[in-house]
């Protein structure tokens, strides 16, 4: 199902045939072109908070092969502006690559590179905080109410407390109350221009569109609007997609986003596929709300009322997500039970929108709460690569890109009781079923209105010629047909 457009929203017309993979720039891969610090973690370490293992936007580009084998044709990266954190959300400079990852020449290297491959570069754009090391509110820290930068910031009182516990007030807001992250002053002309400047500059040097972090905190509907202005007048098929966990509609009228970080395909995901192995005690410690086992019935409903909330083009561009660097690692969450993630990577690559693998999924990392879920890529085969698993992934993603029905098609479920799941997916004469047994029995599965003809079965790679619709599923399989 899909609602009809009421007004004229646009969204770039790439993403609605992108695969998305996300980037932790620190844990991907290190290149020896890009010089080291003495201190670091051994890579493969257990990820902590403060610590480095080196990860550098080279090592990026020396790793494209795996990317584009498994189909990949847009990358997002979690921040890489300069920073005193490994996840860089701490940004010191908006105009400078950190020098950990390889410096602004990196960033270049690594826009040519993937351009070259047809892959899309999204950034992570934190404009609702900076860091402590940010000049602007070093210069406060420095000069306290002389300072030509008060105004950028919410200061309360002086002396200014950046680095005090909790005995002490800091004398300014911060993201969430913490220190280490100044909030942004917003209402100040220049703090405005400062970042809508940032986001203009970036889109002009090549780069294709902006992940916006925690944007609902910057609460200003004007300011996104001329936010996507500037950033669609540099590049009028720039992505700009938020972190917004919730309902979007507010975000997503045509006027400020593109598409959201799909949280609501997420819970309902992993709810359904992973209903028999879920471990809420894990997922509890994140920030995920209202998670449930859902059954058949419960979960094609959910999934067809996300598609009602937005209209088309928007749930064309939305980027569906089965895990990030804020959540546990899909496999964690459903107690390693390896059929979900078959079953739910099935279900991602064949929903409306586009699909968006963290990284490491496709080679079966597991990982809690973060930082667990931030493990160095194992780039070692030896290591315990699951093949399979990335063959799998790898399958799916081709099958989506080869389908306009996949990518592009009407949405209906045809069938949603038991342990059984039908939809199709429809573009013109273009057609493609997807049938899911999420239960521990063999079942027999007829699908309603399944026109005759050949069809390709994706996962078994072979052609079928169809005339009794009728099929039978292996407990805890799904199976993908695309017409001929």
């Amino acid at each position: 199902m899909n609602t009809p457009d009421s007004s004229p929203i646009s969204t770039p017309d790439w993403v609605k045939d992108a695969v998305f993979y996300q980037i932790f720039p620190d844990r991907f891969a290190r290149s020896s072109r890009v010089p080291k610090q003495s201190n670091l973690q051994d890579w493969g370490e257990a990820p902590h908070p403060q610590k480095y293992q080196g990860g550098d936007l080279l090592g990026v580009v020396e790793h494209l092969n795996h990317l584009s084998h498994l189909g990949v044709t847009a990358l997002y990266f979690c921040p890489v502006f300069q920073s005193a954190c490994n996840h860089r959300y701490h940004t010191h400079d908006y105009y400078k690559v950190d020098p950990m990852l390889g410096g602004n020449a990196a960033l270049t290297e690594l826009l040519e590179a993937a351009h070259a491959r047809g892959m899309k570069v999204v950034l992570d754009g934190v404009f609702n905080h900076a860091s402590r090391g940010f000049f602007q509110f070093n210069d406060i820290l420095e000069n306290g109410p002389h300072s030509a930068y008060i105004d950028w910031f919410h200061i309360q009182e002086y002396p200014l407390r950046p680095y005090h516990g909790a005995e002490f007030d800091a004398g300014y807001s911060g993201w969430w109350g913490n220190r280490a992250l100044p909030k942004f002053n917003t209402d100040t002309p220049a703090v405005r221009e400062y970042l809508w400047s940032v986001a203009e500059y970036w889109i002009r040097q090549g780069v294709d569109g902006w992940r916006l972090d925690v944007p609902d905190e910057i609460d200003d509907d004007f300011f996104w609007q001329e936010f996507r202005r500037r950033v669609k007048t540099a590049n009028p098929e720039a992505y700009i997609v938020g972190e917004i966990w919730e309902d979007a509609t507010r975000w997503l009228r045509g006027d400020q986003f593109d598409a959201v970080m799909n949280y609501l395909f997420t819970r309902p995901a992993i709810g359904y596929f992973g209903a028999q192995t879920l471990q809420f005690a894990t997922f509890k410690e994140t920030g995920y709300k209202n998670l449930i086992a859902l059954n058949s019935a419960e979960f094609g409903r959910r999934m067809t009322q996300v598609l009602e909330l937005y209209p088309r083009a928007i749930n064309e561009a939305q980027l569906n997500l089965l895990g990030s660097h804020d959540t546990p690692r899909f496999r964690t969450v459903t107690g390693g039970d390896e059929s979900a993630y078959r079953l739910a990577t099935l279900f991602q690559m064949t929903y409306v929108g586009a699909p968006c693998i963290y990284y490491g999924d496709e080679i079966g990392l597991f990982g809690g709460a973060d930082p667990d879920c931030r493990h160095a890529f194992p780039w070692d085969r030896l290591e315990g690569w699951n093949i399979e698993a990335l063959e799998y992934t790898r399958k799916l993603v081709e099958a989506r890109k080869a389908s306009v029905a996949l990518c592009r098609g009407d949405f209906k479920v045809l069938q949603a009781e038991g342990d059984l799941l039908v939809f199709e997916r429809v573009h013109g004469e273009a057609r493609a079923y997807v049938l899911f047994n999420v239960g521990q029995a063999e079942v027999l599965v007829s699908v309603p209105g399944m026109a005759a003809g050949n069809y390709r079965d994706v996962l078994e790679d072979r052609v079928l010629e169809t005339q009794n619709s009728s099929f039978v599923l292996a407990p805890r399989t799904g199976k993908l047909l695309v017409r001929e």
